[in-house]
């Protein structure tokens, strides 16, 4: 009898335990729709599936390092102009010197096209790809966007047999679901590392069409141009951004962004863009009462371009604008990217706030010029011919900056005063007229002090190393 019950216990505790472990496996599971993915055990079929496409990308490139600074402070002009130009370039002649750099990209179809960010291969002269197997092909740039920091390049050598990786579509993807990055940190080919979507639509600042997905996998310089892989094995993210100070902190660009961009970088060498001709700028909470708006969204419009589609379609300054061709408009860097992926040409529908009201208009989208670009810049860049931000991540990855105050030169325009100057894209300024320039509100505010036909005296680090240059404006 005692055994028959302790056998009897036995069984109950048994089915106790597994029943346990089956609710656990299936709380372990998420189902969306029909389809249910379960905890994963390993990663390895799905890293050993996807590591052939992903190449490792080495550019060689020329960069011209200025000679003596103090030159530029000795125009033609200036008394005793002539010898002490003539004193200083003799000592110190302007050099150039072969920069290497490491990156990453993975191939997206059978005729060796490979997608990768535009940081790394930007003014390349010769660039390199190596697969997994270890073979090796020489590549050439197709197109590049800066804007989105993506570019395509393509295998220009002989080739066959090439692993490819899909592209997914990131507006599927969810804040919790698995992620491999895979690439090639600090030189270091073909790492894996795993990890979560932390956030998605993420805005740090690198440029008007920010909409990044936020990642914990560990991601470091070399990575960029890297896939950030789904469960499936489909691309949904490019590895682009990281913040040096932060650990488990990294930024992809969203496949489908980067689907728009590369089927026009394949087809036109370029990306074309949208344009209606506003400048807008977030809606607070104290300004979405004042606008008449229940909650703080939207785009207020600051300025709208004279003779530009937004003036023929009725917007006006103050307008605040909700919806941009049927899609709400969340927040102010929702309607750059909505309006830079719309057809040049097409039609919309736009609602906007005005007096606390509702108004339907229709605008029709033009394409985005150099000439409508630069007419919206800041007189300061145009007539300098540099573009300059504040150091954020992007920059600080993209120039390998640890400055923590300044303000960093993104962009000079050949031929410009700031290139005659020598001042060179990753140049940080740290000084405007013995002003100190800790951001770039301090840096517009100073060079809002310089008249033209002055010169501005800028104190620039470079490297290690800090000097000033002058530049005369115009």
């Amino acid at each position: 009898m005692r055994k028959k019950l302790a056998t009897f216990v036995m069984v109950i505790l048994l089915s106790v335990v597994m029943g346990i472990f089956i609710g656990t496996q299936a709380g372990c599971e998420s189902k969306k729709g029909s389809e249910v993915i379960g905890f994963p055990q390993s990663f390895a079929d799905l890293a050993e599936k996807a590591k052939p496409a992903v190449v490792n990308i080495s550019t060689e490139k020329t960069v011209r390092i200025p000679g003596s600074p103090f030159r530029h402070f000795f125009g033609p002009e200036e008394p005793f102009g002539d010898f002490f130009r003539r004193f200083f370039d003799e000592d110190i002649p302007d050099r150039e010197l072969k920069q290497q750099s490491l990156g990453s990209g993975f191939i997206i179809d059978k005729d060796g096209y490979i997608i990768t960010n535009n940081h790394v291969v930007e003014g390349a002269d010769e660039i390199k790809v190596k697969l997994a197997d270890g073979r090796e092909f020489k590549a050439k740039v197709i197109g590049r966007d800066p804007k989105t920091d993506l570019a395509l390049i393509k295998i220009t050598t002989l080739f066959k047999n090439l692993p490819v990786l899909p592209l997914g579509d990131s507006d599927k993807i969810r804040v919790g679901d698995w992620v491999l990055a895979i690439g090639n940190p600090f030189g270091l080919e073909h790492t894996v590392t795993q990890g979560i979507i932390s956030a998605t639509g993420r805005v740090i600042g690198s440029g008007p069409y920010d909409n990044f997905l936020q990642t914990d996998a560990p991601i470091n310089p070399g990575n960029s141009g890297g896939p950030l892989i789904n469960l499936k094995g489909e691309v949904i993210g490019i590895n682009s951004a990281i913040i040096a100070s932060g650990q488990g902190i990294g930024f992809a660009i969203p496949s489908n962004m980067a689907k728009n961009v590369v089927s026009q970088l394949k087809e036109k060498g370029k990306v074309v863009r949208g344009w209606i001709g506003v400048s807008v700028q977030s809606v607070t909470s104290e300004m979405a009462q004042s606008f008449g708006l229940k909650e703080p969204k939207g785009a207020l419009v600051g300025d709208v371009v004279s003779g530009s589609p937004a003036e023929k379609a009725g917007i006006r300054r103050g307008d605040v604008i909700i919806a941009f061709d049927g899609k709400d408009i969340k927040q102010m860097s929702d309607l750059p990217r909505m309006v830079a992926e719309t057809p040049v040409g097409k039609t919309v529908d736009i609602k906007v706030i005005r007096d606390g009201k509702e108004v339907d208009l229709k605008i029709t989208v033009a394409e985005l010029t150099e000439e409508r670009l630069r007419a919206q810049m800041p007189v300061s860049e145009e007539t300098l011919g540099m573009k300059v931000d504040d150091i954020t991540p992007r920059w600080a990855h993209q120039f390998r900056l640890r400055d923590k105050g300044g303000v960093v030169v993104i962009d000079v325009l050949s031929g410009s005063p700031a290139d005659m100057a020598g001042i060179q894209a990753g140049d940080v300024i740290k000084e405007v007229n013995r002003k100190p320039v800790k951001n770039m509100k301090d840096y517009e505010a100073a060079m809002g002090k310089v008249s033209k036909g002055s010169p501005v005296l800028l104190l620039i680090k470079r490297g290690g190393q800090t000097f000033y240059a002058s530049i005369k404006i115009s």
